[in-house]
């Protein structure tokens, strides 16, 4: 069909109309509505501080005695509390199977020595009959060689008499030093294993403060800090202490590290087993903690959404992270006081983006 002039130009009217009818419906499309974010305004707080901890009063040096060998417990004469002196006994076995075996080898050696004494008479007549020319020296070297391996045998005889005796004496227990009884193991009567704890004794060279102290804490202590320790039920009580010993690994219950503190002079009021508090001042830098949710990554390196409060749009902000916590993130980089850092919805963001903050006019 052949379309005239005037036909042409209408259609061409009518496809401009529809074009100009299109961009105008695009160019009225409204603009998307800004993202609700939660936020927060940065703070710089002061770290510093005096900490203060609950712990227990624990022996400097706490030993666990227990017998060498093996058998059933005769008495056990720990008591929880009960002073001991070094030699005291403490516990004992049946002593049965030591004696038998002690008098055993006492035969033994008995036997032995009389077997020397026979090839030593045996010996010093072969010398006399070989020096006079009546004996062959055949007979005198197997004389003499008789003669040593007696000796030989006197001497394995002493040898396994002695370790029956020091047997015998590792069925009684006997304290070491001076001190306290702090726990006590098995009864009268038990089967214990060499090795095995009967008492645990406290020796009275000097006392520590024992704290769990969580890990956060120790990092913000100074290098060698002055600890004050008080009792719990009477803060008038007090002494000074330092560190001796932090536990290189965490417990896997509290994630807490244990820490020691050797008192100065310790006063008689702290026991062992006391409750006492210990304080310390700390000396860490002004810190800047955000919610660990308002961290994010950009170009591999940790970064937060920071908004611009006049045109409530974001931007990306790397951050330099001094250490991380359960909810808390201490940053040392990267913010200023006032910034305003948002904390949920930071997956769906992008440069640029306008925000709305809980309380502004949408």
């Amino acid at each position: 069909m052949i379309l005239s002039c005037r036909g042409r130009g209408a259609l061409s009217a009518v496809a401009l109309a529809v074009v100009l009818g299109a961009c105008e419906q695009q160019a009225e499309a409204p603009p998307p509505e800004p993202r609700q974010v939660r936020s927060v305004v940065i703070e710089q707080r002061d770290a510093a501080g005096a900490i203060t901890l609950t712990g227990r009063i624990e022996a400097e040096d706490e030993v666990p005695l227990a017998f060498r060998i093996s058998g059933r417990l005769l008495e056990n004469n720990g008591v929880l509390g009960a002073r001991v002196a070094s030699g005291d006994l403490v516990a004992r076995l049946e002593p049965q199977n030591e004696e038998n075996q002690l008098i055993a080898d006492s035969a033994a050696l008995s036997a032995a020595e009389a077997q020397y004494n026979q090839a030593r008479g045996h010996y010093e007549r072969q010398r006399t009959l070989f020096e006079q020319g009546w004996a062959t020296r055949a007979n005198f070297e197997l004389a003499e060689k008789g003669m040593k391996t007696a000796a030989s045998q006197v001497e394995a005889a002493r040898a396994r008499l002695n370790a029956a005796e020091d047997l015998l004496g590792f069925t009684e227990l006997r304290a070491d030093q001076d001190g306290v009884i702090t726990d006590v193991g098995p009864a009268a009567g038990e089967v214990v294993q060499a090795g095995q704890m009967i008492v645990r004794v406290a020796r009275q060279d000097g006392r520590d403060a024992v704290f769990d102290v969580p890990a956060q804490v120790i990092r913000s202590a100074p290098a060698d800090p002055e600890i004050t320790v008080a009792l719990a039920d009477d803060p008038s009580v007090t002494v000074k202490g330092h560190v001796r010993e932090v536990s290189p690994q965490a417990d896997p219950v509290t994630r807490t590290f244990k820490v020691k503190v050797t008192l100065e002079n310790p006063p008689e009021a702290m026991r062992l087993g006391s409750t006492v508090n210990g304080s310390m001042q700390t000396t860490e830098e002004p810190v800047i903690e955000i919610p660990a949710s308002a961290l994010t990554r950009s170009n591999q390196q940790p970064a937060v959404w920071v908004v611009d409060p006049a045109a409530l749009t974001v931007s990306l902000r790397p951050v330099e992270i001094k250490r991380h916590g359960e909810d808390f993130i201490a940053v040392s980089g990267g913010l200023e006081k006032g910034d305003i850092v948002v904390t949920a919805g930071v997956q769906a963001l992008v440069p640029g983006q306008k925000v709305r903050l809980p309380g502004s006019q949408p």
